[in-house]
């Protein structure tokens, strides 16, 4: 038998899941978090919409061990379609927008802003405010542009969400 995932009002608000989505058994949303069609929620994340909204478009991938929250009455989470956030990231009221890239173990905090098609690479740390600009690989801590991004890794990016929607597919017939 299937576990499923916990999903938890808060305040009296549920999360909200468009068509097809993908909620591991050990993920958990809570509050006020609305997911767009066909996006994945993988094992071990945590997204609290419990002091402002977390809104998350389609085909986003939010990958194993991530966290995911929001800071009281001024920072909403924002993640568009088509991103990847990778494995063990942290983004707090944060906009991530659509066809970014978020690397592995990666912090994203408040304010800051990462542009569509750009990427933070694993275990960088953007500070509060910062604009990560399209086309720009950000590393470091704190995260500074390290170059333009390559043309694989600008490539990567819808090829990375594709391959998830997929591979959640996957999941969702076999009862995971």
């Amino acid at each position: 038998m299937a576990q499923t995932a916990t999903i938890l009002p808060f305040r009296g608000v549920l999360p909200k899941l468009g068509k097809d989505v993908f909620l591991a058994s050990t993920a958990c949303i809570i509050g006020d978090i609305v997911i767009g069609d066909e996006t994945n929620i993988w094992y071990g994340v945590t997204i609290r919409g419990d002091m402002n909204t977390v809104r998350i478009g389609s085909r986003t991938n939010i990958q194993d061990g991530t966290i995911c929250h929001v800071t009281y009455k001024t920072g909403p989470l924002t993640i568009g379609s088509d991103v990847t956030i990778g494995h063990a990231a942290i983004l707090h009221a944060c906009t991530i927008e659509d066809g970014a890239f978020v690397g592995m173990g990666a912090t994203v905090m408040d304010g800051a802003i990462i542009e569509s098609g750009a990427m933070v690479a694993a275990g960088a740390l953007i500070p509060p405010g910062k604009r990560v600009k399209k086309g720009e690989v950000y590393a470091g801590v704190p995260a500074k542009s390290l170059r333009p991004m390559t043309q694989e890794e600008i490539d990567y990016i819808p090829w990375s969400a594709t391959h998830y929607v997929d591979l959640a597919k996957e999941y969702l017939q076999e009862g995971k």
